[in-house]
């Protein structure tokens, strides 16, 4: 009988009392509650940290039945039970100050009708205050607050600076009575995607111990490729045998796919979780985190900051530039990094700088493939449909077919954007070629002395120069001065070479020169 995988369950009593996989945190948790009071957590959505939430509120409820053989029940004695406020602010829209307050009040007026006595003619912040202290006088235990998501809101009104201060203002007063209620609290643990920095909810908060880079809990969240091998070893041979591959192979593929998350520098990388629990359930390799939402603000910061999307591929930025996103911050990637569509790479000890890159393949094409229809005015369907096209092009030589194509990509780009800078045509190129390599072997520049790109199909190489009007001869004779070909010339594969020419006052390519 096939084993049930917890796809979008994120309740821990629910995964343990039906039967489901449960990968063993628990050690991690034992090390938190032992160690500290007071903890941030950030991680990209579907990450696994709601179902962290829910495994310390059973935890702190005293549910021991639950850890049944799991890592903590060899530690734990007491199993002391603590009264808990847990805030999800993950399952609602937010589309005014009214939609926070409400999903604040009913919270509050839950715990008011367990604990007694309403306040609800007061303000948010003023009633959990009270609440903290009377249930901490009238059980005699410290208590324990639990915020899932806290900047849900915060992240939904990035682009409305207006709506945006009224739920800081909102949030940090009603956070910042976790500090002042100290004395009445045993635990305090916040998840998110980011955190907002300067003079946000955190101004306030700087008691809470930050591990969302720390090694120590680098595996809280998401799949080590160790628990892959030790919970799922049927599964995988099974996955094997319908992929027609070795278990060795198909692992290799789903580290390319779904692995590659590092939240620090000395760590290893771990597995998404919901792709990689979605492929094992249906033994099949797709697109799981990705479909489930487009990063459409996170587009938005791109284009409204005129970011040079050729960057991605290797950013090397300061650690105090990505550890929290800061509003009103023209630069895009801190808040692209903790969403998860970026990842630590490298790291250079002597300059304290890290290099970050996209963590896999699904994220890297999807988050590509995402961006097409905010440079052009293409649909995700039109663009599948050429990317195929452009790939069987450049394999049977034919280039000006290629080129045409090309111009159909850069005369759908709107027409409220036809004032767009040179980057914006730039990212276009880039585009095409980067979502080439789905399918072929293509290469993108992204440092001098070499190429504009260079694809490498199984009977052609390509090598291409582009020029901003300019002239298709110029370009053809920039390949060979500079020496663009000889890396490829003990290639048995017929070498073409294409100049192109781009021409700002028609915003397309004007003409090329191929040579074989």
């Amino acid at each position: 009988m096939a084993r049930k995988f917890p796809i979008g369950i994120q309740s821990f009593e629910k995964i343990r009392t039906n039967g489901y996989v449960y990968i063993d945190k628990t050690e991690y948790i034992y090390k938190m509650v032992q160690e500290g009071s007071a903890y941030f957590l950030s991680r990209p959505r579907r990450f696994g940290k709601s179902l962290l939430v829910s495994t310390l509120e059973a935890y702190f409820k005293g549910k021991r039945e639950l850890f049944e053989g799991l890592d903590i029940e060899k530690e734990e004695r007491e199993w002391k039970v603590y009264p808990v406020l847990h805030i999800d602010l993950n399952a609602r829209n937010y589309e005014n100050k009214d939609s926070l307050l409400a999903i604040l009040n009913q919270h509050l007026e839950k715990w008011e009708e367990e604990y007694g006595e309403e306040k609800n003619n007061r303000k948010p912040e003023e009633r959990f205050s009270y609440l903290i202290e009377k249930i901490y006088n009238t059980t005699g235990s410290p208590v324990v607050v639990l915020v899932d998501e806290y900047d849900k809101p915060l992240l939904q009104s990035i682009h409305n600076e207006p709506l945006q201060q009224e739920y800081r203002a909102i949030l940090k007063a009603f956070y910042g009575v976790l500090k002042s209620t100290d004395a009445y609290l045993k635990f305090v643990f916040l998840t998110g995607v980011t955190k907002f920095g300067q003079v946000s909810v955190f101004s306030d908060l700087n008691h809470l111990k930050d591990i969302s880079q720390d090694a120590r809990y680098g595996n809280l969240c998401g799949i080590t490729p160790g628990e892959l091998q030790e919970n799922f070893p049927q599964e995988l041979v099974e996955f094997a045998q319908k992929e027609n591959t070795t278990v060795e192979n198909l692992c290799a593929r789903m580290k390319n796919m779904y692995d590659g998350y590092r939240f620090n520098h000395t760590m290893q990388g771990v597995y998404n979780p919901f792709s990689l629990l979605n492929a094992m359930d249906a033994m099949e390799f797709r697109s799981y985190w990705f479909a489930t939402g487009t990063p459409t603000f996170l587009i938005e910061l791109l284009k409204k900051s005129d970011y040079d999307l050729r960057r991605l591929e290797s950013i090397e930025i300061d650690e105090s530039q990505f550890t929290s996103y800061r509003a009103g911050n023209s630069d895009p990637i801190p808040v692209i990094y903790q969403s998860g569509y970026l990842t630590i790479k490298g790291y250079d000890e002597r300059f304290r700088i890290y290099r970050l890159g996209f963590p896999n393949d699904e994220v890297k094409y999807g988050f590509l493939n995402s961006l097409i229809p905010y440079y052009t005015s293409l649909s995700g369907e039109e663009n599948t449909f050429h990317i195929r096209h452009f790939v069987s092009e450049l394999e049977e030589g034919d280039t000006d077919a290629f080129l045409q194509r090309m111009k159909v990509f850069f005369s759908s780009i709107p027409y409220e954007l036809h004032e767009s800078t040179e980057r914006h045509y730039q990212a276009v190129f880039y585009l095409v070629f980067r979502l080439l390599g789905q399918f072929i072997d293509a290469e993108v520049r992204s440092a001098n002395g070499r190429a504009d790109a260079v694809v490498k199909t199984e009977k052609f190489i390509y090598v291409f120069e582009f020029k901003l009007d300019g002239s298709a001869e110029d370009a053809l004779k920039q390949i060979d001065d500079k020496g663009y070909m000889i890396p490829y010339t003990l290639d048995r594969k017929a070498i073409i070479k294409v100049g192109v020419n781009f021409d700002m006052s028609i915003r397309n390519i004007a003409d090329w020169k191929v040579e074989k």
